[in-house]
């Protein structure tokens, strides 16, 4: 992320035309191609930006303010700065990000789908909670109603990762003639659709959960998120 402290104005230049008189702003460039335009207030929302895929060309005028273009790649519309004066001009990686963690959501969802083993089908039973292998424990260890082994791997937000991690294990668990064949289930509250096609395609089951049910609140409950 790129963060910049000009003296600036802004034009947009679209369907529409906006104006921003000169003035003290910050400009963020993130790494999606985003740019936005913020003053001292308003909080999170930006005065102007410009969604990507764009593209910012700062130009050097000899006689005069520098010059920047940002031009959507699609639409064509442009964000204008002139620039009077750069005060601060510093570049971040900040890495990916791993979202929202919300009070031990995924530790206490483990505990809740141990109680309520059956909301991955009728007459399945626990074996136990962080069933131990020799690259770190399953989740959760359980039988389906036919008695086959079934490997539980439990996520907030479930991505190939997880999807990675739960491959791991079944190889693991399968080499045991007591537990074999174990097949797996990734449970998350929320399932990328690169990690379902990931997860389908090795024979793997996904679940969708629902924290909220799992706790027994009604669903007519005002949530925070």
């Amino acid at each position: 992320m790129r963060l910049v402290i000009a003296r600036c104005s802004v034009d947009y230049v679209g369907r529409l035309t906006a104006h921003l008189p000169m003035a003290p702003r910050l400009i963020l460039i993130k790494a999606d191609g985003s740019v936005s335009v913020h003053a001292d207030d308003r909080a999170f929302k930006p005065l102007n930006w410009m969604n990507p895929p764009c593209k910012v060309r700062e130009e050097t005028v000899a006689d005069g303010p520098d010059v920047w273009t940002v031009t959507h790649s699609k639409s064509g519309e442009k964000l204008v700065l002139t620039m009077e004066e750069i005060m601060h001009d510093s570049s971040h990686e900040l890495g990916k990000d791993p979202g929202l963690q919300k009070d031990g959501v995924e530790a206490h969802l483990q505990e809740l789908l141990a109680e309520h083993i059956t909301t991955l089908g009728e007459g399945y039973t626990l074996v136990r909670r962080e069933y131990p292998t020799a690259i770190g424990p399953v989740d959760i260890l359980c039988r389906d109603a036919d008695n086959a082994t079934v490997a539980v791997e439990l996520k907030r937000r479930g991505d190939i990762d997880g999807v990675e991690q739960l491959t791991r294990y079944l190889e693991l668990l399968n080499r045991d003639s007591t537990l074999a064949p174990v097949t797996g289930v990734f449970a998350a509250q929320e399932i990328k659709p690169q990690a379902r096609v990931l997860a389908e395609d090795r024979g793997i089951r996904c679940v969708v959960l629902d924290y909220e049910e799992l706790r027994g609140i009604e669903p007519d409950v005002m949530r925070l998120f």
